[in-house]
């Protein structure tokens, strides 16, 4: 065996053949290129835009009072789950490609005998989107799903909550380019809260509509009523 081996290893060193160690050694090592980092239309479009619109209209002295979008909650209901678990498994799949984030299940705190509910059956499901992947889906819903809202007239703005949040209700999920309409198996509806650092309800407006959410022109509907 020591003599195959020191045969081994003459052939090695008379054929220049280096060790895999020393060849790592010589080879300088390869500079990673770091990922570059997309950032979200309307986180840029926040900075430049916004943020001076903002400032100007409600005379900040501080670049720290300006509102800003802190999070958007999405929940939607499944109430047949109840009597078919499957619907709650499609809704969960249909909701993920709609986020593209993973989705959370619901269920009842309660039992309630009427509706043959018991306390821990999976009801809903809902999901909270934050940062980059929160911009991305506002800039989604705002150019591409509520154009295709049927009878679209604007956005109600009487939705606030009085703290500064947004709630506006999606009655077809199909709105969505991500969901194939031909595999629908239920259509659902779901409600879709903004939350922001606004104090009051109007800088919570101003700050969406600066954003370009379109809301109703009331001023306009008024003043055809008068004539």
């Amino acid at each position: 065996m020591e003599e195959e081996k020191a045969k081994k290893q003459k052939k090695g060193e008379g054929s220049g053949r280096k060790p895999k160690e020393a060849k790592a050694a010589d080879e300088p090592a390869k500079a990673r290129k770091p990922e570059e980092k997309t950032i979200a239309r309307l986180s840029e479009m926040y900075r430049r835009e916004v943020v001076p619109a903002l400032m100007k209209r409600f005379s900040y002295r501080n670049i720290m009072q300006v509102p800003r979008l802190d999070k958007i909650s999405v929940n939607a209901g499944v109430g047949q789950a109840t009597q078919d678990p499957k619907l709650l498994d499609s809704t969960v799949k249909e909701l993920e490609a709609i986020i593209g984030q993973k989705v959370v299940v619901t269920r009842a705190k309660k039992s309630i005998s009427n509706f043959k509910l018991r306390q821990g059956m999976p009801i809903g499901c809902r999901v909270t989107l934050r940062r980059a992947r929160m911009y991305e889906f506002f800039d989604r819903f705002m150019n591409i799903a509520v154009p295709r809202i049927r009878d679209f007239r604007g956005l109600s703005d009487k939705s606030f909550d009085g703290r500064g949040n947004y709630t506006v209700g999606i009655k077809e999920h199909a709105v969505f380019p991500e969901v194939d309409v031909d595999k629908i198996t239920r259509i659902f509806g779901m409600d879709i809260t903004f939350a922001t650092t606004a104090k009051t309800d109007l800088e919570a407006f101003e700050l969406l509509k600066a954003f370009g959410m379109p809301f109703v022109r009331r001023h306009e509907v008024l003043e055809i009523h008068k004539e």
